[in-house]
């Protein structure tokens, strides 16, 4: 069995994107494990402090349990997303101890969000993940920069932030983060933005994104590893083929497959069944949108 970071370096230097589908309810996990398989495509189930806080995950415990319950290790692996030092309510987070409670679960990789602190700050802590997870043999994650949309209160408009380059990962201090850090993958800003997860927005349609795909050839050519996209829902497919082509391995998907998991439950009078069939339906949509399905012999071979 191969090594998820060995996985990785091999979708980023073939140009093979790696799904990464939110598991925002418990019921979820066994449904991208199971249609991951069906499309004999690799994929990772992921859990975040908000799939856990604001919605139906339950624990970081409850996603592995129900996770090794169902999956097969040739098709999917477990990443702990989005461990925030400061979370979109501005408040600290216990960071180290949630890194290793996702390493003692069996959590194949861990993410380190540092990107609401300084630069120095932020390598600081991620080198202290690197060292903790490395002595594992576990890949890790880390941000730098700003990927907008789970703070409170309204965002400028997209265009604004777009044009503005606001919250954009800086090419000097991603060549400077990965030398400090060793980080095996980074999640940057060129565009992305996070669903809402609070109030209403949460059940609106997410802003149709672009990518600055010459800042993103940049990026990739000052860190040589595979980059992360966040807030993968909602950017345009033009977009997203491009962005695979010039360093993007791993794309988290969340809002899309969360809500058509709630809309299912709201069309059905709350069968969870029938909610995940819905779910089944977008992966399969989205598999066959970045023309990945059969990624496993390529990633094997």
């Amino acid at each position: 069995m191969k090594e998820l970071n060995e996985i990785m370096y091999k979708a980023w230097k073939l140009g093979i994107l790696i799904p990464a589908f939110n598991s925002a309810y418990l019921p979820m996990v066994k449904t991208i494990v199971d249609t991951l398989k069906e499309e004999r495509t690799f994929g990772l189930v992921e859990a975040s402090r908000p799939d856990v806080e604001k919605f139906g995950a339950r624990s970081f415990a409850s996603v592995a349990e129900e996770f090794y319950k169902y999956a097969d290790l040739y098709y999917t692996r477990l990443h702990l997303d989005h461990v925030p030092v400061i979370d979109e309510d501005g408040n600290l987070v216990d960071w180290e101890k949630l890194i290793k409670e996702g390493l003692e679960l069996g959590y194949h990789s861990v993410m380190i969000d540092g990107s609401r602190l300084p630069l120095e700050e932020n390598i600081s802590c991620t080198k202290r993940v690197v060292e903790i997870a490395h002595s594992r043999g576990i890949p890790v994650e880390a941000e730098l920069g700003a990927v907008f949309g789970h703070e409170k209160g309204p965002l400028p408009p997209y265009e604004e932030l777009f044009n503005s380059k606001k919250g954009f990962t800086s090419i000097e201090s991603a060549e400077v983060f990965v030398k400090e850090t060793n980080v095996d993958w980074l999640s940057v800003a060129i565009g992305n933005i996070h669903g809402a997860i609070s109030g209403v927005a949460k059940d609106q349609k997410k802003i149709s994104a672009k990518l600055d795909i010459e800042h993103l050839r940049r990026l990739k050519e000052v860190t040589q590893r595979p980059l992360v996209l966040h807030g993968g829902s909602g950017i345009r497919i033009e977009y997203l083929k491009s962005a695979i082509e010039n360093g993007i391995t791993k794309i988290n998907i969340g809002t899309e497959i969360r809500q058509a998991y709630e809309n299912g439950l709201r069309e059905s009078n709350n069968d969870i069944s029938f909610a995940c069939a819905k779910v089944a339906d977008k992966i399969r949509e989205l598999i066959a949108l970045y023309g990945i399905r059969g990624s496993v012999d390529r990633l094997y071979s």
